[in-house]
């Protein structure tokens, strides 16, 4: 399951951000379940969070609240601010043996633009070291990504159309069927120039000290 680049985003997110329209509802109130849970056990006030985070007080209450669906970027800042995966964000309830995941059952994340789309592969019932994603970015979009906590590593696959991958400055064009692997405790650009959306698989590595 990132910011500098020219087009960075702005540090702060502030509440009238448009929500994920593709975030379903259930997936909306674990995240605030969780987001709750993980700010009192370190003992942050909302406040503090939004500090540590650069995501705003008022974002933070809605999310919490299950009023607000966030972006993949939000998250990526809220889990970064509290030092966790990000699967520790989205994680439900735990399922034991096999588990299937439909795609007609899919629950995305979107940009706030809704032209970059992440589904996880794995089954979102505990935090993780490794992560793996499906991300869609549509013709002539990019997705600016904020650094991941230290020591995060990404390693991404093109599976359809071309993308660019801006890491520190410098651009890296894939192919489909070429790799890269990159440290992302930086922050980090996916860019689509191409005229056709562009699908990849991404297999996120978090360091060990990460919660």
């Amino acid at each position: 399951m990132t910011q500098a680049p020219s087009r960075r985003r702005r540090a702060a997110v502030v509440a009238s951000e448009p929500p994920a329209a593709d975030a379903p509802a259930d997936l909306t109130a674990v995240v605030g379940q969780n987001l709750r849970q993980l700010r009192m056990e370190r003992g942050l006030s909302l406040e503090a969070l939004a500090r540590q985070s650069g995501v705003s007080r008022a974002m933070l209450g809605q999310i919490e609240l299950g009023q607000s669906a966030p972006t993949i970027n939000v998250l990526w800042k809220i889990s970064r601010g509290l030092g966790v995966t990000f699967s520790a964000l989205i994680s439900g309830s735990n399922a034991a043996g096999p588990v299937v995941l439909r795609a007609a059952e899919a629950k995305l994340l979107t940009s706030s633009d809704h032209k970059f789309t992440s589904r996880a592969l794995f089954p979102v019932n505990q935090p993780r070291r490794v992560e793996f994603y499906e991300l869609h970015l549509a013709a002539g979009s990019a997705e600016h990504a904020e650094a991941h906590p230290p020591g995060t590593a990404e390693n991404l696959v093109v599976t359809a159309g071309a993308v660019e991958i801006e890491v520190g400055g410098a651009k890296h064009a894939l192919q489909t069927g070429d790799a890269i692997l990159f440290t992302a405790d930086t922050p980090h650009v996916y860019r689509n120039r191409g005229k056709s959306d562009a699908q990849m698989f991404l297999v996120m590595t978090y360091a060990d000290t990460v919660g």
